[in-house]
């Protein structure tokens, strides 16, 4: 009897709980509206020469606000984290300076995982790219390119932890003697091999770093091969007609024209792979939890903060990862700004 006349009293609470809810949200969504319309209101009604400068500080004061709070406010706080000890809140609540940046230089482990997350940034990348501009090329001389492209780019529509479950199944490990559901292993076996390693969890050698590293390339092949094919159409037919009329065709054509046409365009691209490999940590944890010498850079970054609850370790190694990704981005930054300047 009492649970029967105490659901009653849950419902109502719950049903109050939600109204409240949503009279909060239509709160601060009409709040915003009417300050806009406010805004707009004013300066539709100021002077000229206020107008322009009035309309820019509206528009740009959003993305503003958006950056200082998804970005640099985040990014300042791991930076001061970083000088902190295990726990900023609690008892390791200490200022430590750069201990947590000593500790990830002569760590051996921490050593390891830098080592490997600069092998996935050079491999990566480069294959990658290659890659798709290789199949670029050979597409673009098919008459119907549309299913070939689109079952090229699929992959790079798949997130990272599908793709990872998805090659999970490629590389299961089962008994040589035992029907198989790994992919690899049954056709080394059918190959020959009669005793094929277990390939993820295997530390010999860096055979299951490099299987991870296909899954990402198989992954940004697709990126690649639609952004190089749209700037190898997008080279003027008439450089390209009086290339040929030279005496350039083939692999010629292609150093001497085509490819320093596309060179921004590549960089770009390199750039966009570099900096989705230095967050690859969605494939290293579903598949090996950065196990058997697997670790990458972002996959101990969450280990630290989730696992070992070292938020002040953790952090050192989230501002190394910005600090990575920085050069990349002002590269890219200074790259485009010299092609503007030679056009």
């Amino acid at each position: 009897m009492s649970t029967m006349a105490s659901q009653p009293v849950l419902e109502a609470s719950l049903l109050t709980d939600s109204a409240s809810k949503l009279f909060t949200v239509v709160l601060v969504v009409g709040g915003f509206c009417a300050v806009m319309l406010a805004i707009f209101f004013i300066a539709e009604r100021a002077p000229g020469r206020f107008q322009r400068p009035l309309a820019i500080f509206i528009c740009l004061t959003p993305a503003v606000l958006l950056v200082l709070i998804g970005l640099v406010i985040p990014a300042i706080r791991t930076m001061l984290l970083s000088l902190h000890g295990p726990d900023p809140r609690g008892p390791g609540a200490a200022y430590v300076g750069i201990k947590n940046y000593k500790w990830a230089i002569t760590d051996n482990a921490t050593q390891d995982t830098l080592i490997r997350t600069v092998l996935w940034l050079i491999f990566v990348p480069l294959a990658a790219t290659i890659l798709g501009l290789t199949v670029a090329l050979l597409v673009d001389r098919m008459k119907y390119q549309a299913f070939p492209k689109a079952m090229i780019f699929m992959p790079t529509a798949i997130s990272f932890v599908g793709a990872a479950v998805i090659w999970k199944y490629v590389y299961n490990y089962t008994d040589p003697k035992q029907s198989q559901i790994g992919l690899l292993s049954q056709i080394v076996i059918k190959l020959g091999w009669k005793n094929p390693p277990n390939w993820l969890l295997t530390s010999t050698g860096l055979l299951n770093t490099f299987l991870l590293m296909v899954i990402m390339i198989w992954i940004q092949t697709g990126f690649a091969m639609v952004v190089l094919s749209a700037a190898l159409k997008a080279i003027p037919d008439e450089i390209v007609e009086a290339a040929r009329m030279d005496g350039a065709t083939g692999f010629k054509l292609f150093r001497t024209v085509q490819l320093p046409m596309i060179r921004t365009t590549m960089i770009v691209v390199v750039t966009t792979i570099m900096i989705a490999t230095l967050k690859v940590f969605d494939i290293v944890y579903t598949m090996t939890g950065g196990q058997f010498d697997t670790d990458v850079l972002s996959n101990a970054m969450y280990n630290q903060v989730f696992t070992q609850f070292n938020i002040g370790r953790g952090s050192a190694l989230a501002v190394i990862l910005f600090l990575a990704v920085l050069p990349l981005v002002v590269y890219n930054i200074l790259q485009m700004r010299k092609d503007r300047t030679e056009r």
